[in-house]
């Protein structure tokens, strides 16, 4: 092999056996220690492509504007969060800068993962490509190299985290099991599969308060508001207040299209922002009342969901295709002594 086949492979070998390395180490606990400072910590889930970056960089905007420290964090591995906030510019990741800077030998520091733009600083934790890890354990590792860049330590007056709300696996409800935000604000639209979603985040929130949890769900944003009125008797229904509604208009979908921020105080929009800030701010947790699938489907016209199907069970014909002979089953039946 060649002297440059040999400078390529090397680091590609020492890269193959670091990752093999670090995905071998079971992940440390997430610290639950209280903050040092009066930060509320807020988590921010909803269905995926359901508007969570677009709503989370406008309300980090308006709430800077305010005077407010805010920090916002992508927890989604597509990285996508920040995008409408730095003008579609993607934000290097911190999983795969801390991977980078350890396998150069370099020390991981703050300036090399979080960026700032009119008084809003933010960061995306970043996670595996598809089929190539797990993205829930992602999240772990990326919060155990926050908490070693010192988060607990941090001075902001408010923390949002970006989280999808319709993947299951434990790391996307890291801060709903492990107490690390005070409160959840689930956003949804007048869609089965955003309340869909919506539901399960109240469904989760209520399990671990039956453990012991204490963290408790603040509201529902609804957004693409088309006025059909589902998602707002979703929130009745779940005993949750509605903070905000934020309507299906064109002059909103064409600047979102564009990285425009529209939550600005001098903008056509900038009072929804205020007044969703204002409530993000002073909205309590409330323990939720998750709703049942039939009242769920409840909502909404039987035609658009489906709910007057009639289920039919399926024969054994049915799955082989032919008259299938009925075999004895050789199961043991004791008599009753």
């Amino acid at each position: 092999m060649s002297p440059q086949g040999d400078t390529v492979s090397i680091p590609v070998e020492r890269l193959k056996r670091s990752l093999r390395a670090e995905a071998a180490d079971e992940p440390a606990p997430v610290s639950t220690a209280p903050t040092t400072s009066e930060t509320q910590i807020i988590a921010i889930y909803g269905k995926g492509g359901i508007g969570k970056s677009f709503t989370l960089a406008n309300l980090s905007y308006m709430m800077a504007q305010q005077g407010k420290k805010v920090l916002l964090i992508g927890c989604d591995p597509k990285s996508d969060t920040t995008s409408l906030l730095f003008g579609g510019r993607a934000c290097p990741t911190i999983i795969e800068t801390s991977s980078r800077k350890k396998l150069a030998g370099e020390q991981l520091e703050i300036g090399d993962v979080c960026f700032k733009r009119d008084g809003v600083y933010a960061m995306e934790l970043g996670g595996p490509e598809v089929g190539r890890g797990c993205g829930g354990r992602g999240i772990i590792h990326g919060f155990e190299t926050l908490e070693k860049l010192g988060f607990h330590d941090w001075g902001f007056d408010y923390v949002l985290l970006d989280f999808l709300g319709d993947v299951v696996c434990g790391g996307f409800g890291l801060p709903i099991a492990r107490d690390m935000c005070q409160k959840v604000i689930v956003v949804g639209s007048n869609d089965l599969q955003s309340l869909y979603v919506a539901n399960n985040v109240c469904s989760a929130v209520e399990y671990f308060r039956k453990l012991g949890g204490n963290v408790g769900v603040a509201g529902l944003v609804v957004n693409k508001d088309d006025d059909t009125g589902e998602a707002q008797a979703f929130a009745q229904a779940a005993g949750i207040p509605v903070l905000a509604s934020i309507p299906a208009h064109e002059d909103i979908r064409r600047k979102s299209a564009n990285y425009e921020i529209i939550g600005r105080p001098e903008s056509t929009w900038g009072p929804l922002f205020a007044g969703l800030a204002t409530q993000v701010a002073e909205a309590p947790p409330v323990r939720p009342k998750p709703l049942s699938q039939d009242e769920l489907l409840g909502l909404f016209k039987g035609e658009a969901v489906g709910r007057d199907v009639v289920l039919q069970p399926a024969t054994l014909e049915d799955m082989c295709g032919v008259s299938a002979l009925h075999k004895p089953s050789l199961e043991v039946i004791y008599d009753a002594v």
